[in-house]
C-alpha cells in the first residue's frame, strides 16, 4: 500500500518557518475522545503539514463517523483511519490508547516516529515498582520508563526539547499539582499532617467505551464516590510534588479521593493545606502569582463577587486553561486550594500538544487559543 497517501494534507496554515519546518504527526487510537480531541487541535494546528490517524478496528472508516464534530470543512479532505500495519513514518507519533497497551509495544511506535507522547498512564510514574501497586500489574519497559519526561510543560518544560518519550498525566492529577506544587515549594506545610485532596470529575474520564459508571441512567444526578482511597493518581501527585504517601509509617502524607459527578467534561479539585505558619491572602497571591506569571495557561481565579468566584470547570471546557483560587481558613492553619479543569483537554489532549509546542519550539499557545464558551 502506498504510505503516502494515507496521510491528510492539513490546508490553511500560514507557511512554516525556515528555521522550525512543519512537521507529520500521527495518531495511534482514533475512537477514544482523547484521540478525537487530538485530531480536532492537529487538524488546525500551523505547525502541522501531515496528519494520519490509525486505529486497530477501525481501519477504513472516516474519522468523522466516530467524531462527528470533525466532519471536513474549510478546506480540509476527510481523514481515513488507517490500520497500525499501514501507518506511515512521521515525526511525532501520538499515543491514545488504553493504560498497559504502550508499553508492550512501544518499541513498535518507535520504529514509526523518532518522538512518541503518550497519553496513558504507562510511562508516567518512575518508579517501575509503583506500577505493581497502583495498576495492578508489572511494567513491561522499566529501561524505556526511565527516559520518560513527566509531559506537564509548567513542570518539566525544559526537558521536553530533547524528550523521545514524552508521558501524558492524569487529569486530577493534573489539577492537584498545578494546584498544590507552589504553595509545596514555599516549605512552609506541615508534613506532619496530611495533605487532603478532593477530586471531582465528570463522565468522559471514563472514556468511549460503555460501561456501568458511564451509563446515564446509574450516571445522572450523582455525586458517587469511587474512590475514596487508593486512586491511581495519588502516585503522579507524591512523585511530581516530592510528597510522601500515606501509610503506616508517614504521619501527614497525602490523602487523596475521588468523586464522581453529573458533568461530561470537567474537573475540580479541592485541597486543604495545613501550614507551620500564619500566611494571609495577599501572602498567597504573591506566593501564586510568583510562580505562574508567565504561565499562559495558568489563570488565578478569586473574584470578590458574583457566581464564578472559584474555578469551575464548566466555564474552561474545550480549553486549555487550569484555573486556580485559595482562600485562607481564618479560624484554623488552613490553606484551600481549588483547581479546575478540562479532563480531555489540559488532562488530556491540550497538554500533550502544548508539550509538543514545547519540544519543537514553537509558541506554547499555538494551536490552543480557545477561551471556552459561556453558557454550555
Amino acid at each position: 500500500m502506498n504510505h503516502a497517501a494515507q496521510s491528510t494534507p492539513v490546508t490553511g496554515h500560514a507557511a512554516p518557518s525556515a528555521t522550525r519546518p512543519a512537521i507529520s504527526v500521527g495518531i495511534v487510537g482514533a475512537s477514544g475522545y482523547a484521540g478525537g480531541e487530538l485530531a480536532r487541535i492537529l487538524m488546525d494546528h500551523p505547525g502541522i503539514a501531515q496528519l494520519q490517524v490509525a486505529s486497530a478496528h477501525h481501519a477504513g472508516t472516516y474519522l468523522h463517523a466516530l467524531h462527528p464534530h470533525l466532519r471536513p470543512a474549510f478546506g480540509h479532505d476527510p481523514i481515513r483511519i488507517v490500520s497500525l500495519d499501514d501507518l506511515a513514518p512521521c515525526d511525532v507519533l501520538f499515543l491514545a490508547q488504553r493504560h498497559g497497551m504502550s508499553m508492550g509495544e512501544i518499541d513498535r511506535f518507535a520504529r514509526y516516529a523518532p518522538r512518541i507522547i503518550d497519553l496513558s498512564a504507562d510511562f508516567r510514574l518512575h518508579d517501575p515498582q509503583d506500577y505493581p501497586r497502583w495498576y495492578g500489574h508489572a511494567h513491561a519497559d522499566a529501561t524505556r520508563l526511565a527516559t520518560a519526561v513527566y509531559g506537564i510543560p509548567e513542570l518539566h518544560r525544559s526537558e521536553l526539547p530533547d524528550a523521545t518519550l514524552i508521558s501524558g498525566a492524569g487529569c486530577l492529577a493534573t489539577a492537584a499539582i498545578l494546584g498544590l506544587r507552589p504553595l509545596v515549594a514555599t516549605g512552609l506545610l506541615d508534613q506532619q499532617l496530611p495533605l487532603v485532596i478532593e477530586g471531582k470529575v465528570g463522565s468522559s474520564a471514563l472514556g468511549a467505551t460503555p460501561a456501568p459508571g458511564s451509563h446515564h441512567p446509574e450516571r445522572s444526578h450523582v455525586v458517587r464516590a469511587y474512590a475514596p482511597t487508593g486512586h491511581r493518581h495519588t502516585a503522579e501527585i507524591a512523585q511530581e510534588l516530592r510528597w510522601p504517601i500515606a501509610s503506616g509509617s508517614v504521619s501527614g502524607g497525602i490523602a487523596f479521593s475521588a468523586t464522581a459527578v453529573e458533568l461530561v467534561r470537567g474537573v475540580a479539585i479541592t485541597a486543604h493545606a495545613f501550614i507551620r505558619e500564619k500566611l494571609t491572602e495577599r501572602d498567597l497571591w504573591q506566593i501564586y502569582r510568583q510562580a505562574y506569571r508567565d504561565e499562559p495557561f495558568i489563570r488565578l481565579v478569586k473574584e470578590r463577587a458574583g457566581v464564578y468566584r472559584y474555578p469551575e470547570p464548566k466555564v474552561l471546557a474545550g480549553t486549555n486553561f487550569c484555573d486556580i483560587g485559595f482562600e485562607v481558613d481564618p479560624h484554623a492553619q488552613r490553606i484551600v486550594i481549588i483547581a479546575a479543569l478540562d479532563n480531555l483537554m489540559k488532562g488530556a489532549a491540550s497538554n500533550a500538544i502544548q508539550a509538543l509546542n514545547c519540544a519543537m519550539g514553537w509558541d506554547e499557545t499555538t494551536g490552543l487559543r480557545f477561551t471556552g464558551l459561556h453558557p454550555i
